[in-house]
């Protein structure tokens, strides 16, 4: 079965500081028929205003995964970390028994885009955690880059969930195959350019902002489309 979630459909916070497409509830969003999807809780499209952000505040019990899309974001937490994070870059942090942090743009003149990508951890009361790492963009064009994994995938940031979160970008009619298994979910969020999803229960066409929701399906099929830039998503296979 795959749901397309459209970029239309998705929840809108627009405020002075901060722009937010949420596609799934969060904040002062309340659907209880769209609260997750399966371990999956939260996956925000934010974009910051320069010399905005958000001010130190509490987490836990949460796997949070940062992908800096363009611009820099800075961190810093009560555990001592402290980073400009550039595009490209992605961040875990582990809340577990309690982290406070916050999120800043440091610019003067350009905006930050970055999503935040919220798990189920495997287990609560965890040991809060950190850690961050730039992924240039050959290490994903034309493949799916484990960039956070609780599976053990090389490179990859490690999280506390059995999941795996992929990073690709697809140039104009390169194709890709991923073999879902039957008891896995698949979620797949397309940044930029257009992506054709295609299985034996259809063939779907992604534009930017779009989503896809998958589960007890057949191996899929991904192809970049279009000729202006290449087809940026990211993909999560989740329990």
């Amino acid at each position: 079965m795959i749901k397309v979630i459209t970029s239309a459909e998705r929840h809108t916070s627009n405020r002075e500081w901060i722009h937010s497409e949420f596609s799934f509830s969060f904040a002062d969003y309340d659907d209880p028929s769209n609260a997750h999807f399966g371990a999956l809780l939260a996956h925000n499209d934010n974009e910051l205003k320069p010399g905005q952000g958000m001010h130190e505040h509490p987490h836990h019990d949460l796997e949070i995964v940062t992908y800096v899309v363009s611009g820099v974001l800075k961190h810093q937490d009560d555990l001592g970390s402290h980073a400009e994070l550039q595009g490209g870059s992605v961040q875990i942090m582990s809340a577990g028994t309690g982290i406070n942090h916050s999120e800043t743009n440091p610019s003067d003149s350009e905006n930050t885009r970055f999503l935040q990508i919220w798990l189920l951890p495997d287990q609560p009361g965890r040991k809060p955690g950190w850690d961050a790492k730039f992924y240039p963009v050959e290490h994903k064009t034309n493949t799916l880059l484990p960039a956070a994994s609780g599976q053990g995938k090389e490179g990859a940031l490690e999280i506390n969930e059995d999941a795996t979160i992929y990073l690709s970008s697809l140039e104009t009619n390169r194709e890709l195959k991923y073999l879902q298994p039957e008891d896995r979910r698949t979620h797949i969020y397309l940044i930029s350019g257009n992506l054709e999803v295609a299985c034996a229960d259809g063939v779907f066409q992604l534009q930017p902002g779009d989503a896809a929701r998958i589960r007890k399906s057949c191996d899929l099929n991904l192809k970049g489309m279009g000729s202006g830039s290449n087809a940026e998503f990211v993909l999560i296979d989740l329990p």
